[in-house]
């Protein structure tokens, strides 16, 4: 029995009824995207009061390793993605291949992600550094923290792989894959 199953009649969520999964993991998905649409704006509007700290500090960042990021973690989506398509067609141990695929490359993009910010603080930069690192820290912890919840939480559907939830937790994972493919071109490459 999924939790559809259990949601009275008429009790429908309108435009919700027609997304993958749980509406409130839409919900959810919607208000995250508010939250980092606000911190990209902050960000944008101090670029554009600090131009010249925000172009020293986008030149002290390795784009290589962001570049990296984005493949790993656009190609972790696709394995969600794939994870889905097996578990519509009843297909459990191909769900949690694919999950299992998912998460590797989520850990891989924190792992890489982590080494990133080694190499930073071992520079010297930091959180005070200036408003450029001061918002960049916070803007890729937050996703960072993005990405460690959505592994949590592609671990726990692939215990039952089951399509309803696999579909809930891979629309949360592809919301973090839309928000780094906005914040990278933000972060390091628009001047």
């Amino acid at each position: 029995m999924s939790a559809a199953d259990c949601e009275p009649q008429g009790a429908g969520w309108g435009i919700l009824d027609d997304l993958p999964g749980d509406p409130m993991i839409w919900v959810l998905i919607f208000s995250e995207l508010a939250a980092f649409g606000l911190f990209l704006g902050t960000f944008t509007v101090a670029r554009a009061i600090h131009p010249a700290v925000f172009a020293a500090g986008q030149a002290a960042l390795d784009p290589g390793l962001a570049g990296l990021n984005t493949v790993v973690l656009m190609t972790s989506g696709w394995a969600a993605a794939r994870a889905t398509k097996a578990a519509r067609a009843s297909e459990r141990r191909a769900t949690r291949y694919w999950l299992l695929t998912a998460m590797g490359l989520g850990g891989l993009f924190v792992a890489v992600k982590l080494a990133e910010y080694a190499e930073e603080i071992g520079r010297g930069i930091g959180l005070e550094t200036s408003p450029f690192f001061t918002l960049y820290f916070l803007l890729t912890g937050f996703h960072l923290l993005h990405v460690c919840l959505g592994i949590i939480i592609l671990a726990l559907v692939c215990r039952r792989a089951e399509a309803f939830g696999v579909e809930t937790g891979t629309a949360f994972w592809h919301m973090v894959d839309l928000v780094w493919i906005v914040m990278f071109p933000i972060l390091y490459l628009v001047r």
